[in-house]
């Protein structure tokens, strides 16, 4: 339901609108004069202003262009009774969506605020858009692990119940809270990610709550914080392990109350989000250990989710290795490729520390390193930097002092005058032989300079 700021010092015209803009399904909130409509917007998100030019104390262009420097989403529709190109001018500069004249045509304002409501909508959609576009992994395997997880996330994802995401770094967790977002009702909303870690704890206060101008040195605007650019939506606290006890506490208190106020403000900003956290640490021992508040522990750990470690997962490799290079080789061009049997038990005896990024990383570095169709299990070994089998590479002395991409070059032109070879330098037949194609075989002979013998 959108929210509509009538901003007029005449109570009778707020009365009207109020009660015209409320049959048409709006939630409407009033101000006297600018002062108070300021007041309103630092405590409740609103969407559309209808802003009366004559206001005592501060004229209404002034407000205007106060809304906008702070809140510049917010549309903003001019009333006037006296309106001039001259104030048409100046307000469109200033950022103003519309113009209503005195005396007010209810047909024309509800229409007025429908089409200002419907850009805001617009800019919102675009922006969830964006987001569920990001180029964002598919969430991908069937092994046990991965059914619990997607269990949990089909039950939760309804609710909004609060959601502590656990597991090693590179399980996947961002892809899951946004995988519980866009099955929720919230989903056309913003999902707002935050990394904790990442901001510097002197900033990070800023961060989430936002700030008023001259709240402190360098604070030459206000600024929206993160939560109040999740309102309505989701705000994903990513590593919140990571966050100070004083955040820690302020981040309770919106839980509690959905209420926080902005560095440097007293007023209080109400806002309605979903809140879904995730940590690689053991939030039991960190509580513990009193790095880590244990009544917020408890109010984010509503339903706990348990990403498994890619080491607990072996039977899904096949597949995330196969999607991983498929989207690789599509984005580069490539002719298809799959790894073959011997590859595949080389990357499931693999520790992978760094877990799914740690094996997408590798099938990326296999897509640029290695042109066959057939990637084996000495190549994989060989980009993993394990030792390579004999069998794949007998004459490995001769490639010693080599960069990987001079070996790489060297290995192929011998196996591919080899094959020529055996095959009396028939093209066709050989390129058949690599799993290649022959215009591929062409490229790879005047490329690496082969002397083809007839």
């Amino acid at each position: 339901m959108s929210r509509v700021l009538i901003v007029d010092d005449e109570p009778g015209i707020r009365e009207v609108l109020s009660d015209i803009l409320e049959d048409e399904g709006y939630t409407t909130f009033t101000a006297e004069d600018g002062v108070s409509a300021m007041q309103v917007l630092r405590t409740e998100p609103i969407d559309v202003v209808l802003l009366d030019v004559w206001l005592p104390n501060r004229g209404g262009i002034d407000v205007l262009s106060d809304i906008k420097e702070t809140y510049p989403e917010t549309e903003v529709i001019i009333i006037t009774g006296h309106a001039t190109i001259d104030l048409a001018v100046k307000a469109v500069k200033r950022g103003a969506f519309d113009f209503l004249e005195k005396p007010l045509s209810m047909d024309r304002v509800t229409t007025i605020v429908r089409n200002a409501d419907r850009l805001e909508q617009l800019r919102r959609e675009n922006q969830s858009l964006k987001a569920s576009l990001h180029p964002y992994d598919a969430i991908i395997g069937s092994s046990g692990p991965m059914r619990t997880v997607l269990e949990l996330v089909e039950q939760s994802a309804g609710s909004d119940a609060r959601i502590l995401i656990t597991g090693d770094n590179g399980t996947g967790k961002e892809l899951i809270a946004r995988e519980i977002h866009f099955r929720s009702r919230r989903r056309d909303r913003p999902f707002v990610a935050v990394n904790c870690a990442a901001i510097p704890d002197t900033l990070l206060e800023s961060e989430l709550f936002g700030h008023e101008k001259g709240a402190f040195t360098g604070a030459s605007h206000a600024r929206r914080g993160k939560f109040e650019m999740a309102h309505t939506g989701t705000i994903f606290l990513d590593e919140i392990a990571d966050m100070s006890i004083a955040a820690q506490a302020k981040v309770l208190r919106v839980i509690q109350e959905l209420r926080f106020e902005r560095v440097g403000s007293e007023d209080s900003l109400h806002v309605d989000v979903r809140i879904i956290a995730a940590t690689n640490k053991d939030l039991s021992e960190e509580v513990a250990a009193r790095r880590f508040r244990e009544d917020l522990f408890f109010r984010l750990n509503v339903i706990p989710v348990q990403m498994p470690a890619l080491r607990e997962r072996l039977e899904d490799i096949p597949e995330l290795a196969k999607y991983f290079l498929e989207r690789f080789a599509e984005t580069r061009g490539a002719a298809d490729r799959r790894f073959t049997d011997e590859a595949i038990a080389a990357l499931q005896a693999h520790p992978w520390p760094g877990n799914i990024r740690e094996l997408k990383n590798l099938v990326e570095r296999v897509t640029i390193m290695c042109d066959d169709v057939e990637i084996s299990g000495d190549v994989v070994r060989s980009l993993l930097g394990e030792p390579v089998g004999a069998a794949g590479f007998a004459e490995f002395a001769d490639y010693e002092g080599l960069t990987l991409n001079e070996a790489k070059d060297e290995f192929e032109r011998r196996l591919i005058h080899r094959k020529l070879s055996e095959h009396d330098y028939n093209i066709t037949r050989t390129a058949e032989h690599l799993g290649l194609y022959p215009s591929n075989l062409h490229g790879k002979i005047r490329k690496l300079g082969i002397q083809v013998d007839r």
